[in-house]
């Protein structure tokens, strides 16, 4: 396993080594990349992640190695070559390539022809047996084999399958469908004026090398075949790949050759290009779920990672027309205080009396922020607000709503609200957001959340376990408050689960807060194992131990203490202590355990304990006279947010329904290659209008300004 890994990643081998025997010992990811450099030689995340990938896939393929030796050991002697060929192969496809004649097949035509006895016939023709050729089929000819054409045409049959078989055959083929293959696609008669299909209408007619298909688009094209819209093939120089099955095939130019070129193009048109062609697109698929898979990705840790507003009183409006305005009071610590209905707009326009109930409300519960969903009716809204005239600085923000019913009618919000409607909810998700986009988007299934492309389309299995990678990654490094998370955020913390996570919440009910990590030992089925992964990136505010709102591992506060001694003061004294740390010589602390990757990382955090690595939220205001599309002018300059992100561009809110595409060449004058390498989920920037399409509700813009 070590070579496998070190051959894929190139790591060093000691890293790898001692992160396989963390991950044996149960440890986690995030626990193993923050406090156990030492021991892996300082990978970060990613590489563990990369080892523990290879390491799934190492031991996939040897248990697959297993299962094969043990089908063809009960099926009698096997070549040794074949048993080191199984016990060397390091892919599963050489696996199933060298099991594939050994396996038990279904009523294939070759296997009727054995059954009819013309194996040995079939051997005959490959060795190049001379003579006649209708004078050797006779000999095979029987009740059931009437005429000497039938003979040869099932040795042919097995000839073919002989051919398929070939790995080296194989491989060559795969080859130049990797290389050569093209994806083609057409429309399917009845669907060419479908009004439901002229978003597909782009792949009604499509030729282009697959290796050059994007991911994006490949996906599109999948889902257009899915849904019944186009039809789609691969295709290569069929003539060329069958010469160069001939070169490999001895017989092709023997005395019956023209037999043994006739099963090559059987092999060839009936059993090689369906089945590797097949193939062939199923690894296309993979890579482009990969890629999209990376991409939303990529776009949930930013958008967990969102600037939070922090622990603020805020009035959250979830806005509406007809069905008027929730609005919830929510208090510092996201506790719904109070809920009720305003209509400002059509059709009752009852906007003086929202006014004045918004007014009394951020003066009854000393509101400090207002978030503002952006769905319907949300800058009618932010401009009725605007028209307040309040008695304290109020911040304004408008909060994306992507997910909010999803999570309002979910299970999740019945228990944390059971007497409130899904409006009443979705204002409070709302509000929460902005306090805690961390805390409040783990409680939505990441898909729901509206970043991303194609989400729906890929791996549902590789997409959940890369999601909640990113969600663990991001509250690991982050950090919880353990006295005011919700069991949905504590279950991410290195360690917990849902199980656990549910404990710690019945303990702190029943106890009341937590007052020390240490206490942290007595929630019921919480052992040794699991306080060591969970501890560090549990936070105790106003704790028993100074550093128990810090990331410092409660396994280093003796460190610590011995730090502060040597410094003749205390831990707490010598916390935020920029010059009593400066000069703190780190070798003098160093162990067998501890280096100085460890020791930095505890200057780090006592320079600045509890430290939150996210920016603070800062409002944003869209240009107040672009209010529809139809406002929209090819040269305009416009504020925006950039709210998702895809493999060809990124998706930017100004301020009206239709989100503007900035497409990939229009993010700067250079090439670029990676869209996230430019922009980022909500980073606000400028845009320039290059073109809108009222008809199609389309538009075009140009990264102008960060």
């Amino acid at each position: 396993m070590l070579r496998y890994i070190h051959t894929h990643t190139q790591l060093p081998e000691r890293g790898i080594k001692n992160t396989l025997t963390l991950l044996a010992n149960d440890c986690t990811l995030p626990f193993i990349a923050r406090y156990r450099k030492e021991a892996t030689g300082n990978l970060d995340e990613v590489a563990i992640g990369q080892i523990m990938t290879y390491k799934t896939q190492y031991e996939a393929i040897e248990k697959r190695k297993t299962s094969i030796l043990k089908i063809l050991r009960a099926q009698g002697d096997i070549p040794q070559e074949l048993i080191s060929k199984i016990q060397g192969a390091t892919s599963l496809t050489l696996l199933e390539d060298l099991y594939l004649p050994f396996k038990k097949k279904r009523k294939t035509k070759a296997e009727l022809a054995r059954l009819q006895g013309l194996e040995p016939l079939a051997k005959m023709i490959m060795a190049g047996h001379q003579g006649d050729l209708q004078v050797l089929a006779e000999r095979f000819t029987s009740s059931n084999l009437a005429t000497t054409t039938q003979a040869l045409e099932g040795a042919r049959h097995i000839i073919s399958e002989w051919i398929s078989e070939r790995t080296a055959i194989r491989a060559q083929l795969r080859t130049q469908l990797k290389q050569f293959a093209l994806i083609e696609t057409s429309v399917i008669g009845s669907k060419q004026t479908d009004e439901k299909a002229q978003k597909y209408r782009d792949y009604f007619k499509w030729s282009e090398p697959l290796s050059r298909c994007p991911s994006h688009r490949l996906l599109a094209i999948l889902r257009a075949q899915q849904e019944g819209i186009i039809r789609l093939k691969l295709t290569i120089d069929h003539d060329k790949a069958i010469t160069q099955i001939k070169h490999n095939i001895a017989g092709a130019s023997s005395q019956h050759g023209s037999l043994v070129v006739s099963a090559i193009e059987d092999a060839y048109k009936r059993l090689l290009f369906p089945s590797l062609s097949k193939e062939r697109l199923t690894a296309a698929k993979n890579k482009a779920d990969q890629k999209a898979i990376s991409i939303f990705a990529k776009n949930l840790k930013q958008l967990l990672l969102s600037p939070p507003l922090g622990e603020k009183r805020i009035l959250a409006i979830d806005p509406g027309f007809r069905t008027g305005c929730k609005l919830v009071c929510l208090d510092s610590q996201g506790t719904l205080k109070h809920n009720e209905t305003i209509y400002p707009h059509a059709p009752k326009n009852d906007d003086k009396a929202a006014i004045k109930k918004i007014s009394s409300l951020c003066d009854a519960y000393k509101i400090e922020a207002i978030a503002i969903g952006d769905g319907t009716a949300s800058r009618e809204t932010e401009r009725l607000i605007k028209r307040i005239h309040f008695k304290r600085d109020i911040a304004v923000f408008v909060v994306s709503e992507a997910g909010a019913s999803i999570y309002s009618a979910s299970a999740i919000a019945r228990e944390e609200f059971p007497n409130y409607d899904v409006t009443v909810r979705g204002a409070v998700s709302i509000g929460r957001r902005l306090a805690d986009p961390l805390a409040e988007l783990v409680k939505i299934d990441p898909k729901s959340i509206g970043v991303g492309q194609y989400q729906h389309d890929v791996d549902q299995v590789a997409l959940k376990e890369s999601l909640d990678s990113v969600v663990a990654h991001c509250v690991n490094a982050v950090g919880v408050n353990i006295n005011t998370a919700s069991a949905y955020l504590l279950q991410y913390v290195s360690g917990i689960g849902p199980k656990l996570a549910a404990a710690i919440v019945r303990f702190r009910e029943s106890e009341g807060p937590f007052t020390s990590r240490a206490q942290i030992k007595k929630v019921p089925r919480l052992g040794a194992k699991a306080f060591e992964q969970a501890a560090g990136f549990l936070r105790i505010k106003n704790g028993q131990h100074p550093l128990d709102d810090s990331s410092v591992h409660p396994e280093r506060y003796a460190l610590v203490a011995q730090m502060a001694k040597d410094q003749k003061t205390t831990v707490a004294q010598l916390m935020n202590n920029s010059t009593l740390l400066q000069n703190i010589d780190l070798e003098r602390y160093q162990t067998k355990t501890v280096g100085l990757p460890t020791l930095a990382d505890i200057i780090k955090e006592l320079e600045k304990p509890g430290h939150d690595i996210r920016e603070k939220a800062k409002v944003f205001t869209f240009n107040q006279n672009i209010r529809t599309i139809e406002d929209l002018k090819p040269g305009q300059r416009l504020p925006g947010i950039v709210n998702n992100i895809t493999a060809f561009g990124a998706f930017v809110s100004i301020g009206i329904k239709e989100s503007g595409l900035i497409h990939i060449s229009n993010l700067a004058d250079e090439f670029v290659a990676d869209v996230s390498a430019h922009v980022s989920l909500q980073q606000q920037v400028i845009v320039k209008v290059l073109e809108v399409d009222i008809s199609r509700k389309r538009i075009q813009l140009k990264l102008d300004q960060l």
